[in-house]
C-alpha cells in the first residue's frame, strides 16, 4: 500500500492543513470542504478507512468539540492504521493542557506518535521522513 495521509483534527478555518499540504510530500485526503453533504461524510468514511494508513490530527485552540480525541483513540486502535497526534499548546490554558497530556500518553501508549508543541513542521518532517 502506498502512504496516504488522513488529515484530522481542528477545522475551524485554522490554517494547519495548507501549511502541511504545502510541504509534506506524502499524499494526502483532506475532508474539509465548503459544502458538507452526506456525500462528504461517506467519502471522509471510505478514504479513512480503505485509503488512508496514515491518520494525522492536529488539534488546536480553536477546536470546538470533542470528536477528533475521540477519533485518534480510535484510530490508534484500527489495525494496519498509523495514528499521529500533534497537539498545539498555545492558547490552551493549564487544566486543559493537562488533560490534553493525558490524551498524548494514551496515544503513545498504544502504539501512536504523539506530542506537544509548537512546531508545525516537526510533523512534516515526520511525514517527509518516515513515510514517504
Amino acid at each position: 500500500m502506498v502512504n496516504k495521509i488522513f488529515l484530522g483534527g481542528t477545522t475551524c478555518e485554522t490554517p494547519w492543513r495548507s501549511e502541511l499540504e504545502s510541504v509534506v510530500q506524502v499524499p494526502m485526503f483532506n475532508p474539509v470542504v465548503d459544502d458538507w453533504t452526506p456525500k462528504c461524510l461517506i467519502a471522509e468514511q471510505i478514504e479513512k478507512d480503505l485509503n488512508c494508513n496514515i491518520h494525522l490530527y492536529v488539534i488546536t485552540k480553536e477546536m470546538t468539540g470533542v470528536y477528533s480525541i475521540a477519533e485518534v483513540m480510535d484510530s490508534v486502535h484500527t489495525s494496519g492504521k498509523i495514528a499521529i497526534l500533534h497537539i498545539i499548546p498555545e492558547g490552551f490554558d493549564e487544566g486543559q493542557l493537562r488533560s490534553l497530556q493525558g490524551v498524548v500518553n494514551l496515544v503513545q501508549k498504544n502504539g501512536g506518535i504523539a506530542y506537544i508543541d509548537n512546531d508545525l513542521m516537526r510533523t512534516a518532517r515526520i511525514l517527509n521522513n518516515c513515510f514517504k
